[in-house]
């Protein structure tokens, strides 16, 4: 598979975080491999960014965001359910991009149009905390071939309340009309960010 280069993360979380709808999460187990098609993120831009974990400071928790571009942020929520993020730029700007849900593609048999269902579908947990998304039993890659063209749709981070002003940045990308996402009331259309099957795997 096309995997794309570290150079694709080293760029701010709202940039990556639509750049990486239509890509194919990969999950390798016992040598099986589990494909999700990305179909919702959500970008979290750094530690200014009150809906952040960064935020926060630097923590052992969050010292993942700190590092890399390209590297997994794994955290646990509700004691229960595991996130997957994926650590952004430009360089070590504590920025990361939140995978919400995913289109299984393969090997799949649960759910996964939510961020702690795909986690538990893939089996991702925290062992796979700061693992190096470029390859290896987890990575992000281009789909081969032509892909059929998409829209992309825009709206707030969900869950984010306390954020004040920052809970209503459209920060939350979606295929528009897939029905896999985890929540499916209407978003804006992102301006200029349709974007042709044909033209995956350019990056």
């Amino acid at each position: 598979m096309n995997i794309p280069s570290r150079d694709f993360y080293d760029r701010p979380a709202e940039e990556v975080a639509p750049d990486l709808l239509g890509m194919l999460l990969v999950r390798r187990l016992d040598g099986v491999d589990r494909i999700g098609r990305i179909v919702e993120t959500e970008a979290y831009l750094g530690s200014h960014d009150l809906a952040a974990h960064s935020s926060r400071g630097r923590t052992a928790r969050t010292e993942a965001m700190f590092g890399l571009p390209g590297h997994a942020y794994v955290y646990l929520i509700y004691g229960v359910y595991n996130c997957l993020n994926v650590v952004t730029g430009p360089g070590e700007r504590a920025s990361a991009v939140l995978i919400r849900a995913l289109e299984p593609i393969s090997g799949i048999d649960e759910a996964t149009n939510g961020p702690g269902r795909l986690c538990r579908a893939l089996r991702i947990d925290r062992s796979l905390y700061g693992h190096d998304l470029l390859g290896g039993e987890l990575y992000i890659a281009h789909p081969e071939g032509p892909q059929p063209p998409f829209e992309i749709a825009a709206g707030p981070r969900i869950g984010v309340d306390y954020a004040g002003d920052w809970a209503h940045k459209p920060y939350r990308f979606t295929i528009a009309g897939n029905p896999h996402l985890s929540r499916r009331e209407k978003l804006g259309r992102g301006e200029g960010r349709g974007r042709r099957g044909g033209e995956m795997g350019s990056e």
